[in-house]
């Protein structure tokens, strides 16, 4: 059985944005049809529509993550709470091993906004792109972390 590191990498290899590849590994876990998935997922690649803000990697573990603790009560400030800090322990996380969260500065990029047009996924890309490693990295994280939660309740 693949682990969701393996899954999303498959996936980001395969021509799906870094958001989508870790969401993607996931779906099937919450119920979500994997085509309705990716378009909820789909704007969140390049650090939000390639601006090279937070790292997409990042926003599919975020939904990931919010689909196992979120809330849906507006009322209920003790669980946004919640929430928020779990997601800012699982950003720590992925920062100790990455030194950032935003695309732009995991890319080394010095523009702050990219063309709105994806490159192309040449042999080229992927060497100049540490993309791939990080969207496992981003999955495998979710996964031991979901985990842990799990182990809390």
């Amino acid at each position: 059985m693949k682990t969701k590191a393996e899954i999303a990498k498959e996936l980001f290899l395969s021509g799906y944005n870094c958001s989508q590849a870790v969401f993607g590994a996931f779906c099937e876990d919450y119920g979500i049809p994997f085509e309705q998935g990716m378009m909820l997922s789909g704007g969140f690649g390049g650090g939000f529509a390639r601006r090279r803000e937070v790292c997409g990697a990042i926003s599919g573990a975020t939904m990931v993550i919010s689909l196992e603790r979120g809330y849906s009560d507006a009322e209920c400030a003790e669980a946004k709470k919640k929430l928020y800090e779990e997601l800012r322990a699982f950003y720590e996380m992925y920062e100790s091993e990455t030194g950032s969260i935003v695309c732009r500065e995991l890319l080394s990029l010095q523009e702050k906004c990219s063309s709105p047009t994806p490159e192309a996924r040449t042999e080229e890309y992927y060497k100049k792109r540490p993309c791939a490693e990080l969207v496992a990295l981003s999955a495998g994280l979710t996964e031991k972390y979901i985990n842990e939660l799990r182990n809390r309740k």
